[in-house]
């Protein structure tokens, strides 16, 4: 039902999901005020909008759709509001986009049968562990189950928000807040990436030095400096998986290459 939901959300045509989206966050305001103190009401109806933005079909609109509202309440309430005031559609939406993610994909999901032909190509034992590296709200973790539901899933995601939603969503996988460049990729027998290209050099430097000879990583949309893919597929619409085997192909190149940068 939540999945169809939004699909029909992402299927609307844009401006919509953003017009649709500030209307609620405002008429959440003007009733919250109503029963709560006006900053609780205020992050009540940002929040609202910060989840949209979640749902959002590219990174612009998504930004958008987030910051809309609250944009459009600092600008009416400019006289009216304390300073600090300010800063709490700033810290909701830093909670959500943390600046030191930034680097990497910003909630990018992975569409739910974008890894369906994977099985045909990587056979995992039962019960090896995965990890979702990156995982946001839980969509990589969702086509991963569906390609490999006999595999132990964990997720790492550096929003906390995020992570607490993808828990939620997720309940067959462990997902845990962390940094997904601090993590050690060792015990994993495949690590799923859907990041950012510029984070891919880094992604090869660390599958080759951490991930066992045996092990697979998969990187959606996006291809490793230097390193030819074992299996290249095609997924939905535009997407493309790339499967590589550890140790990687032309692994020296890679590593030259990210040292460079």
């Amino acid at each position: 039902m939540a999945a169809l939901l939004i699909q029909r959300l992402r299927a609307l045509p844009w401006p919509l999901p953003a017009l649709l989206t500030w209307a609620l966050a405002w008429a959440l305001l003007l009733l919250g005020v109503q029963l709560f103190a006006w900053w609780a009401a205020l992050l009540l109806a940002c929040a609202v909008s910060t989840a949209a933005s979640l749902w959002g079909s590219s990174w612009w609109r998504r930004l958008m759709i987030a910051a809309g509202f609250p944009l459009s309440f600092l600008v009416h309430s400019a006289d009216a509001i304390p300073a600090w005031g300010w800063l709490l559609p700033l810290t909701l939406l830093l909670l959500v986009y943390p600046l030191n993610a930034w680097r990497d994909a910003p909630v990018f999901p992975t569409p739910r049968d974008a890894l369906q032909g994977l099985p045909a190509h990587i056979e995992l034992a039962e019960g090896a562990l995965v990890l979702d590296a990156g995982c946001g709200m839980g969509d990589g973790l969702i086509a991963l189950h569906s390609a490999f539901p006999g595999a132990r899933l964990q997720g790492l995601e550096w929003s906390w928000p995020l992570a607490a939603l993808c828990a939620l969503r997720c309940r067959f996988a462990r997902v845990r807040r962390g940094d997904i460049w601090l993590a050690d990729w060792s015990p994993y027998q495949l690590v799923y990436l859907f990041q950012r290209p510029e984070s891919m050099g880094r992604a090869a430097m660390k599958a080759a030095t951490e991930m066992r000879p045996g092990s697979w990583l998969v990187s959606l949309d996006f291809a490793l400096p230097g390193v030819e893919p074992t299996v290249q597929l095609q997924g939905p619409g535009r997407h493309c998986v790339r499967v590589y085997a550890i140790p990687l192909d032309g692994e020296d190149q890679a590593l030259q290459t990210t040292r460079k940068a």
